[in-house]
C-alpha cells in the first residue's frame, strides 16, 4: 500500500536537506518493495511569499490527509520583522495544533564513530542512547499569559501552567510503550515538591506504571535530571516530561552528541497524524550552497518509516547507512575536524544511498 508523504521543503537549507531525504526514501522502494506517494507544498516564509500565509490551507489540508510530515525547516533574516502570528515559525505551531501532534521525540544518539565530537569526555558520552518524550499541546506554553497592574501600579505578568489528568496519561503512556520497545526503563521528569501538576504528573506514573511491569521507573527532579544528563548520560533510556522542561532537557541532550545536524525528531498525534524533522534550524547563511549535513534529515525520514509505517526493517536499513558512511570517517563540513576533507550535501546523501544499495 502506497503511504503519502507530505514534504513541506520550507527555508533555508530545507529543501537541500529534504532532497536528500527523498532520494534516500526512494532508494528505499527499490530496496525494499515500499511505496511512497512524495507531494510537496510551500510552508513558512517561502508559502508567505507564495501566498501571505505561512501556513496556506492546500498544505494544512494536505498534511490531514496524508500518512505523515516530513519538513525541512522554516525560517529566515527576510521574514524577521513581520508580527508573531505572520512569521514563519507560526506555521509549526499551526501544524502541531491542527495536526493534534501531543509528543515530541527527540533520540540523543552518540555514534562510536563521532564520540570525539562532543564537548564532554569520551568515557562519559560513549554509548549514549536516549529518547526524550516531550509533551508537545498543554503546559505553561499553551496556558493563559497577561499582564496586569497592581493596586500599588507595579506592573505584572502572568503565565498559567496546567495539565489535565488525560493529557498527561496519554504522553506517559506513550512514553512506557517505546520504551518497551528500548530496554524498558523510563525516568519521569517533574518538580513535584514545589509544582501541582507535577504531583498530579507523578500520580499518573504511578498509575500507568501498574500497566507495565517490565519496565523500571525512576524518578527525578527537573534541576537533579539537568545536572545527570551531563554527570552520567548513560544511565537514561526513555525520559518522560511536560512541555517546557522537555523543551530545555530536550535541547541540552542533543548537545551530548556533538552536532546538531544529526539529530533527528517526531512529532506524533492522535490517530495518524505526525510530523518528521531535523531540530536544527533554516540556517539561510549557507542555504543553497550544497554544503548543509542532511543525516538529522535522513534520519528523520528513518523515524517516521519506524513509527508511522511500522517499516522496522527500512528504518534500521537507513540507520546502519548512515552509521556506516561515519565509521568510515565521511563526514560534512560541520562533522570535520581542521584539515579534513569534507562532502557536500549532495554527496552525503549518496554515500548513504551507496550503503544501502550494498545492503
Amino acid at each position: 500500500m502506497t503511504k503519502k508523504i507530505a514534504v513541506l521543503p520550507g527555508d533555508g537549507i530545507g529543501p537541500d536537506i529534504i532532497a536528500e531525504a527523498v532520494k534516500v526514501l526512494k532508494k528505499v522502494e527499490q530496496k525494499f518493495g515500499t511505496s511512497y506517494q512524495f507531494d510537496e507544498y510551500p510552508v513558512g516564509g517561502c508559502a508567505i511569499d507564495q501566498t501571505g500565509e505561512p501556513l496556506p490551507a492546500d498544505t494544512l489540508n494536505a498534511c490531514l490527509a496524508s500518512d505523515a510530515v516530513l519538513l525541512g525547516a522554516v525560517g529566515g533574516f527576510k521574514w524577521d520583522n513581520l508580527p508573531g502570528n505572520k512569521r514563519p515559525e507560526a506555521a509549526l505551531l499551526g501544524l502541531r495544533k491542527e495536526l493534534g501532534l501531543y509528543a515530541n521525540l527527540r533520540p540523543a544518539i552518540v555514534y562510536p564513530s563521532l564520540v570525539g565530537a562532543s564537548t564532554l569526555k569520551e568515557e562519559v558520552v560513549s554509548g549514549v542512547d536516549l529518547l526524550v518524550v516531550r509533551e508537545l499541546t498543554g503546559g505553561i506554553y499553551f496556558g493563559e499569559h497577561k499582564r496586569t497592574t497592581t493596586e500599588d501600579g507595579t506592573e505584572k505578568a502572568i503565565d498559567v501552567l496546567e495539565y489535565t489528568r488525560p493529557e498527561i496519561e496519554r504522553i506517559v503512556r506513550l512514553a512506557f510503550e517505546l520504551a518497551m520497545k528500548r530496554r524498558k526503563k523510563v525516568t519521569s521528569v517533574d518538580k513535584a515538591n514545589i509544582i501541582e501538576t507535577s504531583r498530579l504528573w507523578r500520580e499518573v506514573v504511578a498509575e500507568v506504571r501498574k500497566d507495565f511491569p517490565e519496565v523500571e521507573v525512576d524518578q527525578q527532579y527537573v534541576d537533579n535530571c539537568a545536572m545527570q544528563l551531563v554527570r552520567n548520560p548513560k544511565q537514561f533510556d526513555v525520559i518522560v516530561t511536560e512541555n517546557m522542561f522537555g523543551d530545555i532537557l530536550s535541547d541540552e541532550a542533543a548537545m551530548l552528541t556533538g552536532s546538531i545536524g544529526m539529530l533527528a525528531s517526531a512529532s506524533i498525534g492522535a490517530g495518524n497524524n505526525a510530523m518528521y524533522e531535523p531540530i536544527h534550524g533554516s540556517a539561510p547563511d549557507i542555504a543553497g550552497m550544497n554544503i548543509a549535513n542532511p543525516i538529522a534529515t535522513i534520519l528523520s525520514a528513518a523515524m517516521m518509516l519506524r513509527f508511522s509505517f511500522n517499516q522496522v526493517k527500512e528504518a534500521d536499513a537507513i540507520e546502519t547507512a548512515v552509521a556506516a558512511v561515519l565509521e568510515k570517517g565521511l563526514r560534512t563540513g560541520d562533522l570535520a575536524v581542521k584539515g579534513q576533507p569534507t562532502l557536500s550535501t549532495t554527496e552525503m546523501g549518496a554515500a548513504i544511498i551507496e550503503e544501502l544499495d550494498r545492503m
